[in-house]
């Protein structure tokens, strides 16, 4: 009985709450916000300005990927059309006609568009940003909306301009910045990203990322940042801080600590929360498969798999870990591997898991899964 007092009192200070039924309430809050909170992105723009491959882009998709968005040089979006985030579902981005198309004229596009379903608007050109593009920005500003400008294709106009004597990048990209606030000018607190959909490491997608942070709500920030792709050592530290702060709420919801005694719970529970835990970090990482083939193709590395040698990540990779969320057991040797992490400990102690024993084995495996995920991106070149 003393030591189950102790860790509830261990798990009531970590969540910084007063009482075992407050500290449940914002454990379940903060798992909430990290596995089921909504997000929707509209983005919109002219034909043949990119808006499809950074939709597939920031979902972690190529173009010709199955479920991206649908390229090309002409219109192909004739109403709102969702596309989902291919490992969290409740991250949708909304590919929109571009203003003034055939279905959606100037003057009613916020409202046949449906302006209140959408957390933030990203308006993107390849070019210099139309009228229509700063009229529709006027508009979702009296809306008090969220919006951002996106200047893409930017990797076009560097190569475009390598070949002129005394070329200089930065001076390039200094000046593309200046013409877009210039043509902005007149739009209040306009701000001007330069993104290329093909290499999202370079530009200017981290300060967008970091942006976006800054400007959305706290649970609107862990659904987009779970979500984006791994672009930068920075957006990495990112993520892992935000699941450390996460790992204390999915131990206390193990089965370690109920406010209700649950009598036999064991390692099906706990194990369920661990392995659902891991496998977000882990697509949101970037270290499924299709991540890293994407990445290796990109940076010209073949062998970044090979870097893989975590049994975690392995385990998480394999079709059982996969399926752990249906089935709990099926997580049970990625468990028993954290087990044989700590000295002195086998599986017979997975019968009650205390919660400490269960945060640090979450901070372990998070620990485990961003040193992995660290050393592809020192070898991808992504710092």
């Amino acid at each position: 009985m003393a030591s189950q007092n102790a860790d509830i009192n261990e798990a009531i200070l970590a969540s910084g709450e007063s009482t075992l039924e407050r500290a449940t309430a914002r454990a379940q809050e903060q798992t909430n916000e990290l596995f089921n909170i909504s997000l929707n992105i509209a983005v919109t723009g002219e034909t043949g300005s990119g808006k499809s491959t950074f939709i597939n882009a920031i979902r972690g998709l190529s173009d010709d990927d199955e479920g991206a968005a649908e390229t090309g040089v002409t219109e192909t979006t004739k109403e709102p059309t969702p596309y989902k985030h291919p490992t969290m579902p409740r991250v949708v981005l909304w590919d929109l006609p571009g203003i003034g198309s055939a279905n959606f004229k100037a003057k009613t596009y916020l409202k046949d568009v449906k302006i209140d379903n959408y957390d933030f608007f990203i308006i993107i050109s390849s070019e210099r940003f139309r009228e229509n593009d700063k009229m529709l920005a006027k508009e979702i500003q009296k809306r008090k909306k969220l919006f951002y400008f996106i200047r893409s294709k930017i990797d076009n106009d560097i190569r475009a301009e390598e070949g002129r004597r005394n070329f200089n990048r930065e001076e390039t990209l200094s000046k593309i910045r200046r013409y877009c606030e210039e043509n902005l000018k007149e739009i209040q607190n306009a701000r001007v990203f330069l993104i290329s959909s093909k290499n999202l490491s370079e530009y200017d997608f981290e300060a967008l990322v970091f942006t976006l942070m800054s400007d959305l709500p706290e649970h609107k920030q862990k659904a987009l940042l779970q979500s984006v792709p791994v672009s930068s050592l920075a957006i990495l530290e990112k993520k892992v801080k935000m699941f450390k702060k996460a790992a204390w709420a999915a131990a206390f919801l193990s089965g370690g600590i109920a406010v209700v005694p649950v009598p036999g719970l064991s390692l099906a529970c706990d194990a369920s929360i661990l392995v659902t835990f891991f496998t977000s970090c882990y697509h949101s990482f970037g270290l499924d498969d299709k991540s890293l083939d994407r990445l290796a193709e990109r940076v010209n590395k073949p062998h970044l798999k090979s870097l893989i040698k975590s049994p975690l990540v392995l385990g998480l990779a394999s079709k059982s870990a996969v399926r752990l969320q249906m089935s709990a057991l099926a997580g049970q040797s990625v468990v028993e591997y954290l087990f044989s992490l700590v000295p002195g400990v086998g599986s017979a102690a997975a019968a009650l898991m205390s919660f400490g024993f269960t945060y640090y084995l979450l901070q372990k495996g998070l620990n485990e899964l961003a040193d992995t995920t660290r050393a592809v991106l020192r070898e991808a070149g992504l710092q």
